[in-house]
C-alpha cells in the first residue's frame, strides 16, 4: 500500500533524544534527564486513590463524548478560582489528552487548505498535526526584544485565518501578559480569524500568574492538559473550552474520532483537581529547580537564555558553541551523560543554534546535571 503525503510528517526530536538515553541507561550509564517535558513525579495519591476504588466499583465503560459532568463542572470551577471567570460547565469537553484537543479544535475551526499562524520557536506537534489535517502552519519568526513571543506586528504581512499562542510557552517557558494576550486576540478577532490559545502550562508560574484568555474573550478556544501541572502525563487526559457556538461542532467529532477520553483517567483527573498541598510540593520543587538552573547554566557557559516566567524549561542560544545543536546535543549524552533537546524540534530555521533544557526532574538530578555540564563546558573549553 501507499503513504499518504498528509502522513508525511517530521519526526519528533526529543523522542529520539530520549532513545538515546535509553539505550545508554540499558549499557549501565546513570543519565540525568533533561530532555524530556514532563514531571518526575506520579499522579497525585488521591489521583490514584481514586481509581483504585473506581476500579472495584465501576465497569468504567465508555462516557458521554463531552466527558464526566462532575469533571466538566470541577474544571469550570477551576477558572472561577484561578482567573475570577464565570465559565458555564457546558463549554467544556474532557479530551484524550492537549494532542485530542488541538485534533478537534484544528478539525473544527477550519477547512482543508486554511492557515494556522503560530509563534517560532513553538510546540512541534502544532504544525505536524496542522499537516496531517491537510492544513498550512505559517511560522512566523518571534524576536529576543520580544521573549520570543508572537506579536501583531509579525503577523501583519500574512494572510492566516487561525491563530495560535501559547503562554507560557514551551520551548522557552514565557508568558504573555494581559496587554500582549489582549493585543493578539483582537488581531484575530479584527480579520474574523480563530483565536486557540494553549494553557497546558498554567499553574506552572513563578513571579506572576498566567492570564487565561477567557478573561479578555469568550470567542476564543482555550485548551488545558492535566499532564503538567497535575503530573499526569501519561493518563493522557486534558480539555478544552469553547464557545457555546463551537460546542456541538466539537461534540460530533469527539464522538467520532475519539468516542470519549478514558474513562478511567478521567476518574483519576477529578480527584487530582483537590490535591492542591500536594500539588504546590511539586511546584516548590520547581521553583528551586529553576532557581538552581537560572544560577548554574550561566556558570557552565550557557548564558544566552530566556529566562523562563513558567513552564519548567530554559531555552539557551548556542550559536557561539555550535552551528549543529543535534550534534552537540549528541555530544553532551556521550560525554556528560546529561539528555537535552536540540532547538530544531521548536525552530527549523534558528534551532540549529539553540538547546532545551528541562528542569522538571528532582532536584537532586538537578544538582548533578549542573555539575555535569559545568565539567563538560570546562573540558570543552580546555580542548
Amino acid at each position: 500500500m501507499r503513504n499518504s503525503r498528509r502522513g508525511a510528517v517530521d519526526p519528533f526530536i526529543v523522542m529520539d533524544v530520549m532513545e538515546a538515553a535509553r539505550a545508554a541507561e540499558d549499557a549501565g550509564r546513570r543519565i540525568i534527564h533533561m530532555e524530556v517535558g514532563q514531571p518526575g513525579t506520579p499522579a497525585p495519591d488521591a489521583a490514584r486513590r481514586a481509581l483504585a476504588s473506581a476500579m472495584q466499583d465501576d465497569a468504567l465503560g465508555y462516557t458521554v463524548a463531552l466527558g464526566l459532568p462532575a469533571l466538566r463542572a470541577r474544571i469550570a470551577q477551576l477558572y472561577g478560582t484561578w482567573y475570577g471567570v464565570d465559565l458555564d460547565p457546558a463549554r467544556v469537553v474532557v479530551t484524550p489528552g492537549s494532542s485530542g484537543a488541538f485534533i478537534l479544535a484544528f478539525t473544527a475551526l477550519f477547512d482543508a487548505g486554511e492557515t494556522v499562524a503560530l509563534g517560532r520557536p513553538g510546540y512541534p506537534s502544532y504544525r505536524q498535526i496542522l499537516r496531517a489535517l491537510d492544513l498550512n502552519a505559517l511560522e512566523v519568526e518571534s524576536s529576543d526584544a520580544n521573549r520570543l513571543q508572537p506579536t501583531p506586528a509579525d503577523l501583519a504581512p500574512h494572510d492566516w485565518q487561525g491563530l495560535m499562542v501559547a503562554s507560557p510557552a514551551n520551548p522557552t517557558g514565557t508568558m504573555l501578559g494581559r496587554d500582549a494576550l489582549s493585543d493578539l486576540i483582537a488581531c484575530a478577532q479584527e480579520r474574523g480569524a480563530a483565536f486557540i490559545s494553549d494553557e497546558i502550562y498554567h499553574g506552572i508560574e513563578y513571579e506572576a500568574k498566567a492570564v487565561s484568555a477567557l478573561e479578555i474573550s469568550d470567542d476564543v478556544c482555550v485548551i488545558n492538559s492535566f499532564s503538567k501541572y497535575f503530573s499526569m502525563t501519561g493518563w493522557r487526559v486534558g480539555w478544552m473550552v469553547v464557545p457555546e457556538a463551537q460546542l456541538r461542532q466539537v461534540e460530533r467529532l469527539a464522538q467520532n474520532l475519539f468516542i470519549c477520553a478514558p474513562h478511567a483517567a478521567q476518574v483519576a483527573a477529578l480527584a487530582a483537581m483537590d490535591a492542591t498541598e500536594e500539588l504546590e510540593a511539586n511546584m516548590a520543587v520547581y521553583a528551586r529547580n529553576r532557581a538552581l538552573m537560572l544560577e548554574g547554566l550561566p556558570k557552565a557557559g550557557f548564558d544566552r537564555i530566556a529566562p523562563p516566567d513558567g513552564a519548567f524549561y530554559v531555552y539557551a542560544d548556542v550559536s557561539d558553541l555550535t552551528k549543529d545543536s543535534r550534534a552537540l546535543a549528541a555530544d553532551i549524552l556521550e560525554k556528560a551523560g546529561v539528555a537535552v533537546t536540540p532547538g530544531l524540534d521548536f525552530d527549523p530555521e534558528r534551532g540549529a543554534t539553540t538547546l532545551r533544557f528541562s528542569y522538571a526532574r528532582a532536584t537532586a538530578d538537578i544538582e548533578e546535571g549542573l555539575a555535569r555540564l559545568q565539567a563538560y563546558m570546562a573540558a570543552r573549553r580546555d580542548m
